[in-house]
């Protein structure tokens, strides 16, 4: 195997990056999921039970969800909803590999799912300097908690790092929800280690062959997706959810 500019390249022809980690000098709070009335909280070290981002970011989008399930009818829905989530959390898998430098990521998966992380390779390629993946971590600011899937350089800046596939193309102003989600990982990281977060970047590869970036600049996150975040939690809490 032969190594240029941190790539190797094996005799098949196969080029992969191998990425730098940076890990703390100190470990984040440790917590522990639960579920209440069907819904993922995430306990503290101090005690409090705080809602999974996502958990509330699904909140905001249930209506849309119940009408797409309305219009494509029920078995439908959820045939869809299993092979989603199951090309997501495999996809998921085969990223995390990749960035932890195992030769063989690909290894033992369905040709579709290495295909589509095949299409994104390139801007993953874009990460460097890992400071952490797959964390949990919680906010005390916002009352709430989440596992993020990166934070580490994207082009040279700190980001927040969110990996989804998706089954076509989006629009950006479909994006809300994600950096939304990103924004409260931004908080959550900020309140355990003072490190600033520079951007947001939400990487998508899809069921159609396209791959898309969207990048979000600092003052995006703090004046336009934190403040949009908080009113989202804050509308959660008064439904009593909990």
């Amino acid at each position: 195997m032969d190594m240029v500019d941190n790539f190797s390249v094996d005799s098949n022809g196969k080029v992969q990056k191998h990425f730098v980690h940076e890990m703390l000098l100190f470990e984040l709070p440790k917590l522990t999921r639960t579920s209440i009335n069907g819904n993922r909280f995430y306990s503290t070290p101090d005690g409090n039970k705080y809602p999974s981002i996502t958990t509330v970011v699904g909140f905001h989008t249930r209506q849309s969800i119940m009408a797409w399930r309305r219009r494509v009818g029920e078995e439908e829905a959820n045939r869809i909803s299993r092979e989603s989530a199951n090309r997501g959390t495999k996809i998921h898998t085969i990223c995390e590999d990749y960035l932890n430098n195992k030769p063989d990521y690909a290894d033992g998966h369905e040709e579709e799912h290495v295909s589509m992380f095949n299409q994104f390779q390139d801007a993953v390629d874009r990460i460097n300097n890992i400071k952490c993946q797959e964390t949990s971590m919680y906010s005390d600011k916002l009352a709430v908690a989440g596992t993020v899937d990166c934070i580490a350089e994207f082009d040279g800046k700190l980001s927040i790092i969110d990996f989804k596939t998706k089954r076509k193309e989006m629009r950006k102003e479909w994006t809300d929800s994600h950096f939304m989600q990103c924004a409260g990982y931004g908080q959550m990281w900020e309140q355990h280690t003072n490190i600033p977060i520079e951007q947001l970047v939400v990487l998508i590869t899809t069921a159609t062959g396209v791959c898309q970036v969207f990048v979000e600049d600092k003052d995006s996150y703090n004046n336009q997706r934190v403040p949009q975040l908080q009113n989202l939690i804050d509308e959660f809490n008064k439904a009593n959810f909990y």
